[in-house]
């Protein structure tokens, strides 16, 4: 935990003789940051194909692969992580083993298996429910397999082949709202994977607490919906766009016009009181683990400040998160997740690329870890 945080000479006069000092004259302190939108089992290397890697591996093999993807993002200065689909309780177990000190990683909010139609996005990970008994059902297994959150693909989605097409809901409102209800009986928030829509109108009738993705597909092109951005700043549902630390490419792919008119509606959702999250999608195709800056330098091209940036990955997700009483910020009480970069990111974020100590609940990870003393 953080016992002491202000000017040096007031921290110093607390610290007795015995207490480690490191210094970092040219670096900045900051708080760990927070990737709000992961896929651990999911692996984005050099395979073209995670879908296929993921079915081909074992638990054993898969559950390797997921820590040494926690352990990368930890290295980038990432503290905590909302791993948003995974197979048989893989995530549940690694959050327990890097919360007992067994493994190095990132804080993980993990979701468990995400909840999807028969045959719907991320079947894989072995979700699929139809009917109210059987979402139920899910939710409640879920819960006691001890999750932090209910993740539900209310549309289809870009790396299922042979599933639904973006945009399409499928969940019906009423189903969304039984998701709801019951992670609410647990206590737990639901994110929605929603691409298309008649599937985010769908979320925000329900009630859910993110959006993920949120493009406002329609069946013939982009249908967005002003009514409904008023109502999820009014309700506070956030909206994670789960920018791929390769988005400069998306232009490449999809053109240039359409790729701006998407870049610039999430400004402009922002602007309407939207509050966002930081995500990477990491896992899926040119989502890597290791990439989060370039992420975050997504917010930055649509208009937000070096500064605000920094803010949205640490203190503003930790509070959409609800998790902000214990972390996101420099103050005592709160858990040890911190961050030394050389330079100063709040002018420049590729400060942040320059990591020389990471702190996740006080465990020391990076360059300085080792080291007695620095000056």
């Amino acid at each position: 935990m953080i016992t002491a945080a202000g000017p040096q000479a007031t921290v110093e006069a607390l610290a007795g003789p015995q207490v480690r000092r490191l210094a970092f004259p040219d670096g900045t302190l900051l708080p760990g940051l927070v990737d709000a939108h992961v896929h651990l089992a999911l692996d984005a290397g050099p395979d073209p194909d995670p879908v296929a890697a993921l079915l081909a591996s074992s638990d054993t093999e898969l559950y390797a692969g997921m820590a040494a993807r926690a352990e990368q993002l930890l290295a980038t200065g990432v503290t905590t992580v909302r791993d948003l689909g995974d197979r048989g309780g893989l995530a549940v177990r690694l959050r327990d083993e890097i919360a007992a000190g067994q493994l190095p990683g990132p804080r993980v909010l993990a979701a468990g298996t995400p909840l999807t139609a028969p045959g719907g996005h991320c079947w894989y990970f072995g979700g699929e429910v139809e009917g109210e008994d059987a979402i139920r059902e899910a939710v409640r297994r879920n819960a006691a397999d001890g999750v932090n959150l209910i993740k539900v693909m209310a549309t289809g989605g870009g790396i299922t082949r042979g599933g639904p097409p973006v945009w399409q809901a499928q969940f019906t409102t009423r189903e969304l709202c039984v998701v709801v209800e019951e992670a609410r009986r647990a206590g737990l928030p639901v994110a929605a994977h929603a691409h298309g829509t008649d599937g985010i109108a769908a979320a925000v009738a329900a009630g859910v607490d993110s959006i993920e993705h949120c493009t406002w597909m329609g069946r013939d092109g982009f249908d967005v919906r002003e009514d409904l951005v008023a109502t999820m700043a009014g309700r506070a549902i956030a909206v994670c766009p789960a920018a791929s630390p390769g988005w400069k490419g998306f232009a490449e792919r999809f053109g240039a016009q359409r790729a701006d008119e998407m870049f610039q509606r999430i400004r402009w959702m922002s602007q309407n009181g939207i509050r966002l999250l930081p995500g990477t999608d990491a896992g899926v195709p040119r989502a890597v683990f290791d990439g989060f800056v370039s992420s975050l330098e997504f917010f930055e091209h649509v208009g937000m400040t070096a500064a605000e940036v920094v803010d949205l990955a640490t203190a503003d997700a930790t509070e959409a998160l609800g998790i902000s009483r214990d972390t996101g910020r420099l103050a005592p009480g709160h858990r040890a997740d911190l961050l030394v970069v050389d330079g100063d990111p709040l002018t420049d974020l590729a400060a942040l690329r320059s990591v020389r100590l990471v702190l996740a609940a006080g465990r020391p990870f990076g360059p300085a870890a080792g080291s007695p003393s620095l000056s």
